[in-house]
């Protein structure tokens, strides 16, 4: 949720982001009536409990007919209360669930638009041109024998694989590098549950736009997660937390689960939009004046493993409309991929303010010991999908492909992926 405080006071402030992202600003007007209205509920209820603590206090020292008119008055009295008590929920509900609706407020110069009309940062790398005609990655994989798009389809049906051999020790590679790159620095690693709560899920905004993205369990009121993001959001929720020396710095690490709705006929082919895939996600806790600055570290931190696998990557800031309901500013890094002939998304990080934190109850004392809320980011630091870049951008002719110099530690040396026979 948005700080009521600015609401209230800089509602403009907030019509002007809902038109950048596109979205309705007459819904400020709305809640502000709404807001008057449950004030007022709220305000006519205490008066009026008020007045029936007084008139208990006389009921208890009055006796005879004193006492029976008191009673008589306290019974109406106390009809009244119950009525101002529903209203004052009616309204308190009425707000609360447009309230919980509205997006972040998004950060002074993030593009106003949809989802094309991102800016471009800036170009990293050259796109490789080969003197043959390129396979895409999963003709690659297939010759690889480290991707079966076949059988995984056989056990679980469309979207779903099996990384098999090399597929699977190349992607352990990949989350192990971006593991050892979060803890040296400062990252404390984690492996979380991949099922939450359903007030940790509308905690960090996914049950609203993205709702339709998320796999519930209905019998046991529980969510699978589409990014690590969720939990860790939720590790130090109704929590006070120290920062006075520095962001709280989570790395985790699980399988994540997204449903594509919407995306049918959408990268049908390969592993480029699953419904599961495995991830390392960087997640922070810091003060709010903090949470630009380390929005920056973030993306620092993902484009130095995307230097590790050696691909060309362009960064965007994301327009307002394509950003989650959470995020403020959103960076993406998108790799090239040669099949394609165009960049695609493998990282982003979006920096939260307060906006899930307040949600969630997530908070700091100040420098006074005061509790405030705290600002909660996140970041992609390696997932599936990266293999794709990985394995296109360094295939060689006779479909071998060449392995990147800093992930060759972790695959024990080996410098060349090679084609296995039938």
């Amino acid at each position: 949720m948005i700080d009521l405080r600015t609401l209230r006071e800089e509602p403009d402030v907030v019509r002007a982001s809902q038109r950048a992202r596109g979205e309705d600003e007459g819904v400020v007007d709305t809640l502000l009536s709404l807001d008057a209205t449950r004030r007022s509920a709220i305000a006519r209820a205490d008066t009026l409990r008020a007045e029936q603590k007084q008139l208990g206090k006389k009921i208890g020292k009055a006796s005879g007919e004193e006492r029976e008119a008191l009673l008589a008055q306290g019974k109406e009295l106390a009809a009244r209360v119950k009525a101002a008590e529903s209203e004052q929920a009616r309204a308190s509900a009425e707000f609360d669930e447009l309230y919980q609706r509205l997006p972040n407020l998004v950060r002074p110069g993030v593009p106003s638009g949809g989802e094309d009309d991102y800016v471009v940062l800036k170009h990293v790398g050259t796109p490789p041109e080969f003197d043959f005609t390129p396979r895409d990655h999963l003709e690659l994989g297939e010759g690889l024998r480290a991707v079966d798009m076949e059988r995984g389809a056989k056990v679980s049906g469309a979207r779903f694989y099996f990384l098999t051999g090399i597929g699977a020790q190349l992607q352990l590679a990949l989350l192990n590098m971006a593991a050892a790159q979060a803890t040296a620095n400062g990252f404390q690693l984690m492996i979380p549950p991949v099922l939450v709560r359903p007030e940790v899920m509308s905690g960090t905004g996914f049950l609203g736009a993205h709702a339709s993205e998320v796999y519930q369990l209905p019998d046991e009121d529980l969510y699978l997660v589409g990014t690590s993001e969720v939990p860790l959001a939720g590790y130090h929720a109704d929590e006070i937390l120290e920062l006075s020396a520095g962001p709280l710095r989570y790395a985790g690490w699980s399988s994540c689960f997204r449903r594509e709705a919407g995306s049918y006929g959408k990268d049908t082919r390969g592993i480029i939009r699953v419904h599961q895939f495995d991830k390392v996600e960087m997640f922070v806790f810091c003060r709010p004046q903090e949470a630009q600055a380390e929005h920056e570290r973030l993306l620092g931190w993902e484009e130095e493993m995307l230097a590790k696998i050696e691909v060309p990557y362009r960064v965007i800031d994301t327009a307002a409309g394509d950003l989650g309901s959470s995020a403020a500013r959103k960076y993406d890094c998108e790799a090239w991929v040669p099949s394609q002939q165009t960049y695609r998304e493998l990282t982003s990080t979006s920096d939260c303010t307060t906006y899930q934190a307040r949600r969630l109850s997530v908070r700091y004392r100040d420098d006074d010991g005061r509790p405030q809320i705290a600002a909660t980011l996140n970041g992609t630091l390696a997932t599936t999908r990266w293999l794709v870049a990985i394995l296109e951008n360094h295939q060689q002719p006779d479909g071998s492909v060449r392995v990147p110099e800093a992930m060759r530690p972790f695959l024990g040396g080996r410098e060349v992926l090679a084609p296995v026979g039938e």
